[in-house]
């Protein structure tokens, strides 16, 4: 299992590939961090924070995260901004 600063560095490599951003608010990303690595843990992969179905489509970045983030600005779970 990667730690938390594993997951980090590849989350903020994934949103500087992106010209997106990871969510600013330190506090939100700590909990969707936590919540990916638990993912992760339990069923083998870092499944999205809140997406329901547990398929290749939702491991985080999940597949609709940047439609989203061009639509709203961001991701359905806030990890990703514009």
């Amino acid at each position: 299992m990667r730690s938390k600063e594993e997951i980090i560095k590849d989350l903020e490599k994934h949103a500087e590939d992106e010209g997106i951003k990871l969510n600013p608010d330190k506090q939100v990303l700590d909990v969707l961090i936590n919540k990916l690595l638990q993912n992760e843990e339990e069923y083998g992969k870092p499944y999205c924070p809140c997406r329901l179905e547990r398929s290749d489509e939702n491991v985080c970045p999940c597949t609709n995260h940047l439609k989203e983030i061009k639509e709203e600005g961001h991701c359905l779970c806030w990890l990703f901004v514009k």
